[in-house]
């Protein structure tokens, strides 16, 4: 099957020769007197035809033209293509996240005054681009009709410190792309030798201040910043976070994510800001990670029929239900009228002593302990990253570590479909106050494959949650939200461990500075599952139901 059929809708395509025109290098003059530079692609024969604006700071000629929107011209849509500050011949310097709002609206003000503007525009954009046009969507006016954003959110903060640990890899890998960018084959080399090198550099063992230069050759002005500004309420995150102003866009919106993104949960978090505020978002999860070209395909199938509807008043292609998620181990798209899915319950898996899991009460038994070391943290065998394939991976090497606790169900004796937000409450004890835990819920084949289906991860500060008089915390982790079913004769799995490196930078626990730090001290951990300290996985179970389902055997990979 085609990557065109992942999705189960079709879109016509445009009839006869299809020609356009360029305009190269047009002049947007931002506030400030700098100069940021545009591609404007006109369909012939079309001068006042809708608009599509994406704001980029990978560059607007060639391949990303064609990524990021070019395919919507011949469908009867204008598209302007604009580098952002400090990139790609735009003036000023490049501060990532920093001044997107300021220059996003000067450039609406600017593309709504030109003479071929025909009255309505969108923005389209993945990753920074959608972040980009999130920062200028509040106060857009009433020009903005429709918003298409993929693998992005609102605010990139808590994606930077999943779960209070610092995303070690992707900010790093990140880094080093767009410090290469603009060299000859920057960008292809980058995607393919980016992840490499800030494995490499992170091995190392040396302070984080450090890695930059490890990896780039020079220190990178946005991964010293994000070092110095992890504490939550940093005003460096005041100017760079639109989360709040989600509820305040007016303009119909359509997101498309990957269950191994790594902007997921806060995604989901800005689908459910818009539905708290009235709005009626589409919603579109597939089995993809951030860098998966099957989702830059469905996104160009789902944003066409989108800008039909809200540009052009051509509706036909949308669909009746705004949620449609890939329910992975089951192979089908399904429909929903919301997320999470109506009809969800969390029911409680407890982890009990010997290393069990079910839905029976908590049984009556010692903790269960490890010892994590910092000088030979946890590794992540796969998971939500930036560049790479992200996806599913056998996990039986990781569970061989004694650092890893591993509590497994029985065999399955029905099928369970698991679709929704997945929370772990643990109570556990560490004798260090900084430390961290990660937890991840993997489905065990009756072969013994053991493959991950998501994860998530906190770091504990001294208070922050308070122990009980033995020491003892009761903590709360968020896992990725997930669609998955698990068959009949499979077993569950959850990992507790303290480290997911590189993925997250490894919890030195001596509390010293982020960057800085160079102690590293072990931590003994224990977690308890006693009647009076429940620890359990909560899994948001869907009952099978009559909703339409679409099989699609190929669009799964792992």
């Amino acid at each position: 099957m085609p990557l065109t059929e992942r999705l189960p809708a079709r879109l016509p395509l445009p009839r006869g020769r299809f020609r356009y025109t360029v305009q190269r290098d047009l002049p947007v003059p931002m506030p400030d007197g700098v100069t940021l530079l545009a591609d404007r692609y006109a369909p012939a024969g079309m001068p006042h035809a809708p608009t599509i604006l994406v704001r980029t700071p990978y560059g607007r000629r060639g391949l990303p033209a064609v990524i990021n929107g070019l395919p919507f011209v011949p469908f009867g849509f204008q598209l302007v293509v604009q580098s952002t500050r400090g990139t790609f011949g735009s003036g000023g310097e490049f501060d990532p996240l920093g001044g997107e709002r300021e220059d996003g609206l000067a450039t609406v003000e600017w593309l709504t005054a030109q003479p071929w503007f025909g009255g309505s525009f969108a923005t389209y954009g993945a990753s920074y681009l959608g972040y980009a046009a999130w920062a200028l969507a509040a106060e857009a006016g009433p020009a903005l009709k429709a918003m298409s954003a993929q693998v992005t959110a609102s605010s990139f903060r808590d994606a930077a410190y999943v779960g209070g640990s610092f995303a070690l890899e992707t900010v790093l890998m990140w880094s080093d792309l767009t410090s290469r960018q603009e060299t000859r084959l920057g960008m292809i080399n980058g995607a393919l030798l980016s992840k490499r090198r800030a494995r490499r550099a992170a091995r190392t063992g040396r302070p984080l201040a450090e890695l930059d230069a490890l990896a780039t050759g020079a220190a990178v002005r946005f991964y010293q910043d994000l070092l110095v500004n992890d504490k939550p309420g940093a005003d460096y995150w005041r100017t760079r976070d639109f989360a709040a102003t989600v509820g305040d866009v007016t303009a119909p919106v359509t997101l498309l994510g990957g269950w191994y993104d790594i902007f997921l949960p806060w995604q989901l978090k800005d689908y459910a800001a818009l539905r708290a505020a009235g709005r009626n978002p589409y919603l579109t999860i597939g089995p993809w990670w951030h860098a998966d070209a099957r989702q830059g395909v469905a996104s160009l199938r789902e944003s066409l029929a989108w800008f039909r509807a809200h540009l052009k008043g051509d509706p036909s292609g949308l669909r009746a239900d705004p949620v449609r998620v890939y329910v992975t181990g089951a192979k089908q798209w399904r429909d929903y009228h919301d997320w999470p899915p109506p009809g969800m319950r969390h029911r409680r898996w407890h982890l009990q002593p010997g290393l069990g899991l079910d839905e029976s009460g908590p049984h009556t038994g010692g903790p269960s302990a490890y010892r994590f070391d910092p000088a030979d943290p946890t590794p992540a065998l796969t998971g939500p990253s930036l560049l790479g394939r992200c996806g599913p991976a056998d996990q039986r090497p990781l569970e061989r570590r004694p650092d890893v606790l591993t509590f497994t169900s029985a065999p399955l004796r029905a099928g369970l479909d698991v679709i929704g937000p997945v929370t772990a409450e643990l109570y556990v004890r560490s004798d260090r106050e900084h430390t961290d835990f990660v937890v991840r819920l993997c489905d065990v084949a009756p072969d013994g494959t053991s493959l991950n289906v998501c994860e998530g991860g906190l770091r504990l500060r001294p208070g922050d949650p308070p122990a009980d008089v033995d020491g003892v915390r009761g903590v709360t982790v968020d896992l990725w939200p997930t669609a998955r079913r698990f068959r009949r004769g499979h077993r569950l799995r959850v990992h507790v461990t303290s480290g997911a490196f590189p993925m997250v930078a490894a919890n030195p626990g001596t509390g010293d500075p982020l960057g800085s730090a160079a102690v590293r001290v072990p931590a003994r951990q224990e977690v308890f599952h006693d009647p009076d300290r429940p620890s359990a996985l909560l899994l948001p179970v869907v009952e099978r139901s009559a909703e339409r389902t679409v099989a699609d055997p190929e669009a799964e990979a792992g």
